[in-house]
């Protein structure tokens, strides 16, 4: 690809790729050796984190749902979690809070009112917590 994208286009970029594949389940949200449309190595490598890791993401989402099941948790902030979260727990920057701040925005531009206030919470808490155990370790 001839354009090199910002890092917000790049994670929008994934995650209208990662929103699309989810009304088609079977079919992976990126086949391994394709670009990604309309993205770059940053789009790819956020899609490969996420589809890598897809049963460690759901299992962190769920363990922090209150009163709720995945399948209850809106599509478009669900998409966003898993992205953030995969870009949290295991991309290569280590930036929580850009992550959180992205994936905030791209659930007010693409979800519900009061969305963004959910997906906000959520990741918040995710990044304490791991925050907290680090410093436990040292």
């Amino acid at each position: 690809m001839s354009k090199k994208l910002t890092r917000r286009e790049s994670r929008e970029a994934a995650y209208l790729t990662a929103f699309a594949a989810t009304f088609e389940p079977e079919a992976p949200a990126l086949p391994e050796d394709a670009e990604p449309p309309q993205g770059d190595a940053f789009t790819a490598q956020l899609l490969a984190a996420m589809n890598d890791h897809a049963e460690e993401l759901d299992a962190v989402i769920t363990a922090h749902l209150k009163g709720w099941t995945l399948n209850r948790v809106p599509r478009v902030a669900l998409v966003a979690l898993r992205l953030a979260l995969a870009e949290m727990l295991y991309g290569e920057e280590q930036k929580p809070g850009v992550a959180i701040n992205e994936a905030v925005e791209l659930v007010k531009k693409y979800g519900a009112e009061s969305d963004h206030q959910f997906v906000n919470g959520l990741l918040g808490t995710v990044a304490r917590e791991r925050e907290e155990s680090a410093e436990a370790q040292c």
